[in-house]
């Protein structure tokens, strides 16, 4: 109608449906910063869920939330408000019954006041000895019958939502038979889940009677034990958090106020709930604070909310092994935290999963790890950074795309074979085919037009990059340089020298051959050493795989050799300052790798003279090369030297 008006504001229907997709390449980039930073992956992973999307919306700030929701509930009163209250309508009794007494004259009434004056400083007990009295005053007795029922109401309310109200504080025999069959039968039906029977026709039948005590509605037996457990632990967080003398006061009200059947009933649910649900802190108890006294039911879900937000922060927190956001329940980060909280997880959940449904990240046992696909973006992004620091040009940039995998095009041409790997000529081919059959169109082919581009053999190399793993590394910075520098060298081969062969070995005290995702994703060995000869031995062995390549070393290390493999049982042997048997044997392997005809270039990282004089040795001995680049100029100095030394003097 032309009439109609239109209000427009923010979308309140859930996640925004109009919300651009994720960035999820923006999202890898800042994992890879990260990474290539000196950053852990596995840190640098959780990092992003714990930011958020464009920095917000993260777990972070859910646990920000969470805590100081926490911290408020803390301060929300005093927990023993049940006895507290309990104490003023007794002093409040006691009062209107001794009016009553005084306006009398008889006998009774003295016996009566002295049996007042003479109760017990505790106010369960006095309660307790007040059962049998005989009342005088009609409003006293009023008044101590709600210290009773009123704390059977607030317990029996804060166990069964809807109780309260279906059976009030009230003598009715027929609520209490109710009462007790709902008790025995809820028992019974715990007992059965407890022994694994099958609980399907119990439960149905169980909602059918009892139904209307459970607003929540459960949908089978283990969401009633959810909804029941939590309560319960709440109540006995609540008794734990008392001290020992409130504790007593409140037991024994309990007790009075439940009666010794509901009250043993009550029991046998709490044994078979603790049972079922071991996980909920049954023990753990709270120091809270605050000026307002809270009733039972108040105190009790007050730490039931905190018990609840103790939950959600370890499931915020995702630091148990093979943690997933699908651990975060949605539900409960509405009821604690609110809608808009609850959509942040939902994107979180999203942006993991679109993460993984496009091959950027996949899952193992210790959680999200980036793919090769991402590690190819990665290696990509570090090789970038080198080459925008080189000053010589585009070296080693050839584009591979037109020369086959047989090596680089000579110029000429001859008729295709069964099993030529080399590019078609496509001219030549079409020039045989249009001589043969004539300028027709469309242009019939056969198999002898065919002609393939004549490739020479393009030399190639075995290259090892050996990477000191020692703590150092990390400790004075050089980390970050040496990830970036062997994911761009890992990059540079693959993308545009496939022919080559790379081995990465990382060494500490020992050391250990890595794949590309393995370098990414390793730590720092915490264990003294630097065991250069076993370094040096893998690399001799990835060299001997290759027999017919021109063979490179590089090695990147900040400290000399201070370990090596003990001959007799190959355990690695440590000590400082180096023994002559580590650096004799780590020569021993630099001796082998020259007589094979290695070339061994050295990347020292370190300052120390006498390091530096070591090391120098070693590259003249080995006839290499020694460079001590700054670590930010460490990944064109060892991208620059494989350029050169690939060629080689082969």
């Amino acid at each position: 109608m032309a009439g109609d008006r239109f209000r427009y504001g923010q979308w309140r229907g859930g996640p925004d449906p109009l919300a651009p997709p994720y960035d999820v390449r923006a999202a890898i980039d800042d994992v890879g910063a990260e990474v290539l930073a000196g950053g852990s992956l596995r840190e640098a992973l959780r990092n992003l869920l714990r930011r958020g999307p464009q920095g917000r919306g993260g777990l972070d700030d859910l646990a920000a939330r969470a805590r100081r929701l926490r911290r408020e509930a803390l301060r929300r009163g005093d927990l023993d408000g049940a006895v507290t209250r309990a104490r003023a309508l007794l002093d409040q009794a006691l009062a209107a019954e001794r009016d009553e007494l005084r306006g009398r004259d008889d006998e009774g009434a003295r016996f009566a006041e002295a049996v007042l004056d003479n109760l017990p400083r505790s106010t369960a007990r006095a309660v307790e000895e007040l059962a049998g009295y005989e009342w005088a005053s009609a409003e006293a007795r009023a008044t101590y019958q709600r210290i009773l029922g009123g704390l059977r109401d607030d317990v029996l309310g804060q166990r069964f939502a809807g109780l309260r109200d279906a059976v009030r504080a009230s003598a009715d025999p027929a609520a209490q038979q109710r009462l007790a069959e709902l008790m025995r039968d809820l028992n019974e039906l715990l007992a059965r889940h407890a022994r694994a029977e099958d609980t399907t026709d119990a439960f149905a039948e169980f909602m059918r009677r009892h139904g209307e005590f459970f607003p929540e509605q459960p949908r089978d037996t283990d969401e009633l034990v959810d909804v029941l457990a939590r309560r319960a632990a709440a109540g006995q967080r609540l008794m734990n958090s008392l001290s020992d003398r409130q504790r007593e006061e409140l037991a024994g009200l309990m007790r009075q106020s439940l009666g010794d059947r509901l009250a043993g009933e009550l029991a046998s649910l709490d044994a078979n709930l603790r049972a079922l649900r071991p996980d909920l802190r049954w023990g753990r108890g709270e120091r809270v604070r605050g000026e307002q006294p809270l009733g039972y039911a108040d105190a009790a879900g007050a730490l039931g909310e905190i018990g609840e937000l103790d939950d959600l922060l370890d499931a915020l927190e995702q630091e148990h092994p093979g943690a997933t956001l699908d651990d975060v329940d949605v539900d409960a980060v509405a009821r604690t935290l609110g809608r808009d909280a609850a959509d942040d997880v939902r994107r979180l959940r999203e942006l993991e999963r679109e993460l993984r449904r496009q091959g950027w990240v996949n899952r193992d046992a210790e959680g999200l790890t980036l793919s090769p696909k991402a590690l190819r973006r990665l290696g990509g992004t570090a090789l970038r950074r080198v080459f925008a620091d080189l000053t010589a040009g585009p070296r080693g940039q050839h584009d591979l795309r037109s020369a086959g995998a047989a090596g680089e095009v000579s110029g000429g041409s001859r008729p295709w074979e069964y099993g030529d790997e080399q590019p078609l000529d496509v001219v030549r081919t079409l020039t045989r085919a249009v001589r043969r059959s004539g300028t027709g169109v469309p242009v019939q082919l056969a198999v002898d037009d065919f002609e393939v581009v004549e490739t020479e053999r393009r030399a190639s190399a075995a290259v090892v990059l050996c990477v000191d793993l020692s703590y150092s590394m990390i400790s004075q910075g050089r980390w970050g340089p040496m990830k970036q520098t062997a994911l761009a060298l890992a990059h540079l081969m693959a993308t545009r020298f496939p022919q080559d062969a790379l081995q990465i070995v990382g060494f500490g005290r020992e050391a250990l051959p890595l794949t590309q995702q393995e370098l990414a994703a390793v730590e720092p060995d915490l264990q003294q050493g630097t065991n250069l000869q076993h370094a040096l031995r893998l690399a001799g062995r990835h060299l001997r795989r290759h027999p017919d390549a021109e063979p490179v070393v590089l090695v990147v290390t900040d400290g000399e050799p201070t370990a090596h493999l003990d001959p007799d049982d190959g355990e690695a042997l440590f000590h400082w300052p180096p023994l002559p048997e580590t650096v004799e044997a780590t020569i021993r392997e630099v001796d082998r790798l020259s007589r094979y005809g290695a070339t061994l270039n050295l990347f020292l990282l370190g300052d120390d003279p006498g390091l530096r004089r070591f090391m120098a040795a070693v590259a003249r001995r080995s006839k290499g090369r020694l460079f001590t680049p700054d670590p930010e100029d460490l990944g064109e100095y060892v991208v620059s030297d494989y350029l050169r030394a690939r060629h080689g003097r082969r």
